[in-house]
């Protein structure tokens, strides 16, 4: 892992093509943004993590969870 230190305003550029940048500090929050092309997916690693537990939970169901997919389809209707 390489740990840079940034201030405000500072960024990191990644590939050539994606840009971290610290905009902005306040107390324990720092608010980042993050410049990448549209073909690039950026997550919170927070986010990612519980789409990949719901995967794993939803594949571990007969038939692979696909009963209630169609559960939730016909509650939208």
């Amino acid at each position: 892992m390489l740990i840079l230190t940034r201030k405000v305003e500072q960024g990191i550029v990644i590939n050539s093509d994606v840009i971290v940048r610290v905009l902005s500090i306040d107390g324990e929050r720092v608010k980042i943004g993050v410049d990448a092309p549209r073909s690039i997916s950026v997550l919170r690693e927070e986010l990612l993590a519980e789409v990949a537990g719901e995967n794993r939970e939803a594949a571990s169901r007969p038939n692979g969870g696909k009963d209630q997919l169609r559960r939730l389809r016909g509650q939208q209707k």
